[in-house]
């Protein structure tokens, strides 16, 4: 059963026509609640700090606060007026707590999440790394969506990068959900050394495990090469012309994530297709 509730975080004006270019068939398809969800910064006055702010300067923060929220519905209704399934916008008021905050909350109630890639130009000072917070606290499977994507709609044609974890068969099973029905899938493990894929028995239980559910699975082996695995999924997913990378996200502690870097952050950094991260 696909998704039946898509949570879409229009958090910038610049970022929202690639986010519904992408939310938008998929909730066609599946006939899902859309929910396009923005949240209203904050004034913050920190305890402990005299100052006075002037009545005009609250006002024109709400003023500029109101008609970013109008544009960005606009853009939604633009998208979704002429739709069969059922949409809302929610605008919600951040308060006391960060938008990130709320985003996460928001989450938890969907099947699947949406997300800008993170843009340190547009995105307010409240929504930095959002896309992690909601990856890492939410519990829910996210679509990182790149800031100027114009792709194909996506599901027919995906490449999951595969691993011994967790995470990654979380992963392997969210995609179940958005996957086109006879989608063509390629099962895709980095490994240090070439090895047949045929002797790969974990991943020939996992590719026949898709094909029970009518996609067109093949088991793929590439060496890293000295490159890093962000790098091979990327190279591999442009060249079988996928429309989605699929991963486990942030199988490492913190402090090793900070130490010596991680898949995730590296696709997080640098995407050219939406990926679908789930922890």
């Amino acid at each position: 059963m696909g998704p039946k509730t898509i949570l879409v975080c229009l958090t910038t004006v610049e970022h929202a026509e690639a986010l519904l270019k992408v939310a938008v068939p998929l909730a066609r398809k599946n006939n899902a609640h859309l929910i396009g969800l923005h949240t209203v910064e904050a004034l913050l006055v920190y305890p402990g700090i005299a100052m006075h702010i002037p009545e005009p300067a609250f006002a024109a923060f709400n003023a500029s606060q109101k008609e970013e929220s109008e544009e960005i519905r606009v853009i939604f209704e633009k998208h979704t007026k002429s739709e069969d399934f059922i949409s809302e916008f929610r605008l919600v008021r951040a308060e006391a707590v960060s938008a990130n905050e709320r985003m996460v909350e928001s989450a938890r109630a969907a099947d699947l999440v949406i997300m800008a890639h993170e843009d340190k130009e547009n995105d307010r000072y409240d929504q930095r790394h959002a896309q992690t917070q909601v990856i890492r606290e939410s519990g829910r499977p996210v679509i990182v969506v790149p800031s100027d994507y114009d792709g194909p709609e996506i599901g027919a044609n995906i490449l999951l990068g595969w691993s011994d974890t967790k995470e990654a068969a979380r992963a392997a099973h969210d995609m179940l959900a958005i996957a086109d029905a006879g989608a063509n899938l390629t099962i895709l493990r980095v490994v240090k050394s070439q090895k047949d894929a045929l002797t790969d028995s974990d991943g020939i239980d996992l590719a026949e495990m898709f094909s029970r559910h009518g996609l067109k699975p093949k088991l793929d082996h590439r060496e890293a090469m000295g490159d890093s695995i962000a790098n091979v999924l990327n190279k591999a997913a442009f060249e079988m012309g996928a429309d989605l990378i699929v991963t486990g996200a942030f199988g490492h502690s913190r402090a090793y994530d900070l130490v010596l870097g991680a898949t995730s952050y590296a696709l997080l950094r640098d995407q050219k297709l939406p990926v679908l991260f789930s922890r």
